[in-house]
């Protein structure tokens, strides 16, 4: 692809040389033969490099309808960092908060948040250099030690909740108890061998579990970023690979952010019938990827919805931080980490979007 641009390039200026030099003597036929060749080959070279442009990008992300907003009044630190519907309650976590999650309950047009309190034993040690150990303990002086990321639930009613400075996943019970999964003692090496789990605020950002409870993905959030899969009831190691996905890759965002290249990232995952789903923040798209190996098949954009002039934010990010499907809509939560909208609303927001006409799984074979 590259080739082909420069060559377009070089042949275009090759042809303004020549006609600035017709400008100054009477044209021979030879020269205008030999102009128009360069212009036509300029022309093949630059319709060869659009072509080769069009076959790396990825596909069109096809704009999702949003449906309604709902502002969340109650949570005490704000930053609505993960999102589920377990049954028929919705339920959040915040990265603030390390001794509780909230059921969010509707009223009117906003939703409000009830907390459910628990006691998490001491994180288990997964493996992680000391200096993201440490840096992480020093950033939850001002936020939550655990810095909850994400959650997820099975058919039980049991929630896991993803914490991003241990890199670890805390299985909370419906009767409030609570329990460190017993994650593979290889996955964090085999991840920063990957190039995953880097840097310091850039380690897992969300979680997706089965429903019967015995397989559970994570993903890390960028630079690079990457989908990890655990069978809890397996033998406890990465033999199979634990590792989907690793990439490093910069993108541009959506125009009203600005034309800079930045990390692409994801921020949330979700099971959707069999298939899984990403939430990629800077994107500001939803997309479908294969559960076991993370590749990606389609993607639809909330970019339309999000920065609408009433919901902007000053961030040259994205701010949305928490996924949940079903058959009819996508449900994206906001962590806005403070910042108030150009509208004054400062408060956690949830996007309520409609289902794409052909369905979530649409074209799965």
């Amino acid at each position: 692809m590259a080739h082909f641009g420069f060559f377009a390039f070089r042949w275009e200026r090759f042809g303004r040389t020549l006609s600035s030099c017709r400008e100054a003597t009477e044209p021979s036929p030879l020269r205008v033969m030999v102009h128009t060749v360069l212009n036509v080959m300029g022309l093949v070279f630059s319709l060869l490099a659009a072509t080769a442009w069009a076959g790396h990008s990825e596909p069109a992300s096809p704009p999702l309808e949003l449906l309604a907003e709902y502002p969340v009044e109650g949570m005490v630190g704000g930053n609505l960092s993960g999102l589920a519907r377990c049954g028929d309650s919705w339920w959040a976590v915040s990265d603030r908060e390390d001794e509780r999650i909230y059921r969010l309950v509707a009223e009117d047009n906003e939703w409000r948040a009830v907390a459910e309190e628990f006691s998490a034993p001491s994180p288990p040690d997964a493996g992680l250099p000391s200096f993201l150990v440490l840096a992480a303990k020093a950033r939850g002086i001002l936020t939550g030690q655990l810095d909850l990321e994400g959650i997820s639930c099975d058919d039980s009613g049991t929630r896991y909740l993803v914490s991003e400075s241990y890199a670890a996943v805390l299985k909370l019970a419906v009767d409030g108890s609570s329990t460190w999964l017993d994650l593979p003692s290889s996955m964090v090496a085999a991840a920063r061998e990957a190039g995953l789990l880097q840097r310091v605020n850039a380690l897992y950002e969300g979680v997706a579990v089965s429903a019967d409870g015995t397989r559970l993905w994570l993903a890390a959030e960028r630079q690079g970023r990457g989908i990890l899969r655990v069978d809890l009831d397996g033998d406890g190691s990465c033999a199979a690979g634990c590792i989907l996905l690793a990439e490093d890759k910069l993108i541009r965002p959506p125009p009203a952010l600005g034309p800079d290249t930045r990390p692409a990232d994801f921020s949330a995952l979700a099971l959707y019938g069999d298939r899984l789903f990403t939430l990629e923040r800077l994107a500001h798209r939803v997309c479908r990827r294969d559960p076991d190996s993370g590749a990606l098949e389609r993607c639809w954009s909330y970019a339309d919805a999000a920065l609408a002039e009433s919901r902007r934010y000053e961030s040259p990010y994205g701010l949305a931080e928490a996924l949940w499907l079903d058959d009819s809509g996508v449900w994206i939560g906001v962590d806005n980490n403070d910042l108030v909208r150009v509208d004054g609303e400062a408060r956690p927001t949830v996007w309520h979007f409609a289902a794409p006409p052909g369905g979530w799984l649409e074209g799965v074979p």
